[in-house]
C-alpha cells in the first residue's frame, strides 16, 4: 500500500484496527452492517496514501464486501443462537437478493469511482437522517407485501448494499419494521442478509478490479489483503458484543450517534467529490 515509514504506520494500522471494532459492534446492536463505518474509514485511509482516485472507492467497497462475510457470519449465529432469525423470510428472499448483487457489481464495474461515492454520500444522509427523526414503531402494514413486491424490495437491497460495501441491515432493518416486524427480530434476520450479499459481491469486486495496474500492493482485484487482515479480526471478535449490547439496552441514543457519525460521513464525502 506505497511507501510508509514507522511514524506513518502505526496510525494507519490503530485506523484500521479502530474501524474494524467499531463496525464489528454496530453490526451486531443496528443490524445495519459495519461496512458502512468500514467503507469511509477506507475511503479515506486510502485518499490519504495517494491511491489512484480511479480505483479508490472500489477498492473500499470491494475490501469492506470482503471482511463482512465472516462478521455476517459470525452475527447471525449469535442471533440464531438466541431464536431470533426468521431464517424462512432468509430463504425467501436469498434469490432476488442475490439477483441483486450481481446487477450492484455490473453496474460497479463500469462505473466511475466518483458515481460510488456520490451513492454512498446520498443514501448515507438519508440513513442519517431517518435514524435521527425516524420512529421505530412506524408503519406501512403489519404484513408483508405480495409475493413480487417482497422480491422487489430483496432484489432492490442486494443491489444498493453492493454499491455501497454494506452488509444489508441498513436497508433491511427499516425494510422489515415497516411491514410489522420486531426490532430485534428484524436486526437478527438482516444480518443473515450480509452472508447472502457480501460472497457473491466480494466475488464481482475481485473480478471487476483483476490486472488493474493502479491498484495499491498486496491487493486481490478491488479487494485490499492489508485492510482486510486487520479489520476483519476486530470486527468477528466484537460483533457478539454487539449483540449482546442489542438484546440489553434501549438503542435510541446509540441511534443518534450514529446517525451523527453519517451525516459527517456523507457531507465530507460530498466535499471529497467537490473538491
Amino acid at each position: 500500500m506505497g511507501e510508509l515509514n514507522i511514524a506513518e504506520l502505526w496510525p494507519l494500522v490503530l485506523a484500521l484496527l479502530a474501524a474494524g471494532i467499531v463496525g464489528g459492534i454496530l453490526a451486531g446492536l443496528l443490524g445495519v452492517g459495519g461496512g458502512i463505518v468500514i467503507v469511509p474509514v477506507l475511503f479515506h485511509i486510502f485518499t490519504g496514501l495517494g491511491i489512484d482516485e480511479s480505483v479508490r472507492m472500489h477498492l473500499a467497497v470491494g475490501t469492506s464486501l470482503a471482511t463482512i462475510i465472516p462478521t455476517s457470519i459470525r452475527s447471525m449465529t449469535a442471533h440464531a443462537k438466541r431464536g431470533a432469525v426468521d431464517f424462512e423470510l432468509l430463504k425467501a428472499w436469498a434469490l432476488p437478493i442475490f439477483v441483486g448483487v450481481l446487477l450492484g457489481g455490473a453496474v460497479a464495474a463500469y462505473s466511475p469511482g466518483e458515481i460510488l461515492t456520490l451513492v454512498f454520500a446520498v443514501i448515507a444522509l438519508v440513513v442519517a437522517f431517518h435514524m435521527s427523526f425516524g420512529n421505530e414503531d412506524w408503519r406501512l402494514k403489519d404484513t408483508l407485501p405480495a409475493k413480487w413486491i417482497q422480491n422487489l424490495m430483496a432484489a432492490t437491497i442486494g443491489l444498493l448494499s453492493t454499491l455501497m460495501g454494506i452488509g444489508g441491515g441498513t436497508f433491511g432493518v427499516t425494510t422489515m419494521t415497516l411491514f410489522g416486524y420486531p426490532i430485534h427480530r428484524a436486526v437478527a434476520t438482516a444480518s443473515g442478509f450480509g452472508v447472502i450479499i457480501s460472497i457473491p459481491g466480494a466475488i464481482t469486486f475481485i473480478v471487476s478490479g483483476w490486472g488493474k495496474e493502479v491498484l495499491p500492493s498486496l491487493s486481490v482485484g478491488h479487494v485490499n489483503l492489508i485492510g482486510f487482515a486487520l479489520i476483519t479480526p476486530m470486527t468477528v471478535l466484537a460483533a457478539p458484543l454487539g449483540v449482546k449490547i442489542a438484546h440489553a439496552l434501549p438503542r435510541l441514543w446509540l441511534r443518534r450517534a450514529f446517525a451523527f457519525f453519517l451525516g459527517l460521513t456523507s457531507l465530507r464525502m460530498f466535499l471529497s467529490l467537490l473538491g
